[in-house]
């Protein structure tokens, strides 16, 4: 997608034509297909919760804009999260790509004096740590200073309201991490939390009093007096999106077949027209006739682009993405070799894969990953050879999330220059350690044991994308004594 280059961006001229290889990372962000009504604020508030805008550039005329972040992880980090997930303004998709420009230099523009207000307005809270409880400010400025979790009320429940719904709903505001849903005084309740109050804030703000359906299923949402919710049980009617490991629970009827039992519906006379939220019906069928289903429905399957076809192998992502949820099967394309298909267990953990590793530099190419539109990876017909580009590793040993309750499910977190090893047999030293990972090219910047337990350590590399490289590479390298060595993300430093 082509992207309108304002001279004064960066001041350069150059207007790129046609259809484009995804650019890399940059803080400078191109936001495509803005309605024409939407305001500073809301444009900004699009990247606040990665934190701090830094400037804004508006094109109304052309339905664009440029968000410029402070820093370039920040930039990473919102668009990772919002390609699997389109964020919406005014109940209108817009779509989040890098920009060819580093920075943006507006001095000299007219009509900037709403954006640098705007700017002023979000920065002078941020940094004075100010708690404004109103939810619009100046031109619609969204402002955290509230509890991160919502009570929500359905009135007038003409048609089932599932969590998956009202998951589906609240994403487009930020990262849901739990839901407990629940009926008092004869009204269908929930209480939600995000991993921000400022997405709290955004959410209440745009959908207090909005229909989930056409003239029904009124929301109501305030603040709860909660800051966080404790979750027990992954069923449909509480879901801790970051404990898959959780128990189902005592197997209860559903809420959604209860429901649609007590309105008369079968499921498939849910409509598929909804009102102003715009679902998709992906969001409705399909979803409500499986009682205690914790894991989404949906694709399991990722396209990974701009792989470099010299050195990729299928091992070597089924290494790479089984950080993040059980590989079943890698293809790497016969005639494009910088694209593989990956198929994962379940479409949660294809989501999981996509937010935290699309992109990620690997061998010197930023990766690029989308669901894909196939359910699953086909095998090689036999007798048909494939130079190898297929592998099929469902019944892998080296699968993290076998295991019901296993730790790992605790253990996820994004790539990072620091890793965690684990499985360290008495007889490795640290110079042992240190040597191993050196030898894979990357630089060691530290390394620690945990004082209780020698079987673990914590490794700093010389970046994140050598960190990525010495992983692929020494996940379940034997280091003798019947010892394979687990390594994975940290989420400390050193």
């Amino acid at each position: 997608m082509s992207q309108s280059t304002p001279a004064t961006a960066n001041g350069n001229n150059k207007i790129f034509k046609g259809d484009r290889s995804p650019c890399s990372p940059s803080r400078v962000l191109h936001i495509r297909r803005i309605p024409n009504d939407v305001t500073e604020s809301e444009i900004i508030s699009l990247g606040l919760p990665f934190g701090k805008v830094t400037n804004l550039l508006m094109l109304k005329g052309k339905s664009q804009a440029f968000l410029e972040m402070a820093s370039e992880e920040s930039a990473v980090t919102m668009v990772n999260y919002y390609t699997p997930l389109t964020p919406h303004l005014r109940s209108q998709p817009v779509y989040i790509q890098y920009s060819n420009h580093r920075e943006l230099k507006t001095d000299n523009l007219p009509n900037q004096s709403r954006a640098q207000a705007a700017l002023q307005a979000v920065n002078a809270v941020h940094s004075g740590g100010l708690a404004l409880t109103g939810g619009h400010t100046g031109e619609g400025l969204i402002l955290s200073g509230q509890s991160p979790v919502l009570r929500l009320i359905v009135e007038n429940l003409f048609y089932p309201v599932t969590l998956e719904v009202l998951h589906q709903i609240f994403s487009k505001f930020g990262t849901v991490l739990k839901i407990i849903t629940f009926t008092k005084n004869n009204q269908f309740q929930a209480l939600l939390q995000y991993a921000d109050s400022l997405n709290a804030q955004h959410a209440k703000v745009t959908l207090d009093g909005q229909n989930i359906y056409n003239a029904c299923c009124t929301l109501r949402i305030e603040f709860s007096k909660l800051t966080s919710l404790n979750v027990k049980y992954n069923n449909d009617k509480s879901r801790d999106f970051t404990r898959l490991d959780l128990p189902s629970g005592d197997g209860q009827p559903s809420l959604d077949a209860t429901m649609a039992a007590a309105f008369g519906l079968s499921v498939s006379g849910v409509p598929g027209t909804l009102g102003p939220l715009a679902l998709t019906t992906s969001a409705i069928t399909g979803r409500m006739t499986i009682p205690g289903m914790a894991a989404f429905h949906g694709h399991s399957v990722v396209l990974v682009s701009n792989l470099n076809p010299d050195v990729i192998t299928p091992q070597a992502l089924f290494i790479l993405f089984g950080v993040y949820g059980d590989v079943h099967r890698v293809k790497i394309l016969f005639n494009k070799k910088e694209n593989a298909l990956v198929q994962m267990a379940d479409a949660t953990q294809a989501q999981l894969a996509m937010s935290h590793l699309n992109g990620q530099r690997l061998h010197g190419r930023v990766l690029r990953i989308t669901l894909s539109k196939h359910q699953s990876v086909q095998l090689p017909r036999e007798g048909h050879e494939d130079q190898g580009l297929t592998k099929d590793y469902t019944n892998s040993p080296l699968h993290r999330f076998k295991k019901p309750g296993s730790k790992n499910f605790q253990n996820i977190f994004p790539p990072s220059a620091t890793l965690h090893l684990s499985n360290i047999p008495p007889s490795v030293s640290d110079e042992d350690l240190r040597r191993l990972f050196a030898s894979t090219g990357c630089s060691v910047k530290a390394f620690k044991f945990f004082q209780k337990d020698r079987k673990m350590a914590l490794i700093q590399l010389g970046s994140l994308e050598e960190a990525i490289l010495a992983l692929i590479e020494l996940h379940n390298h034997d280091l003798g004594d019947n010892h394979h060595l687990r390594v994975s993300f940290s989420k400390s430093m050193i």
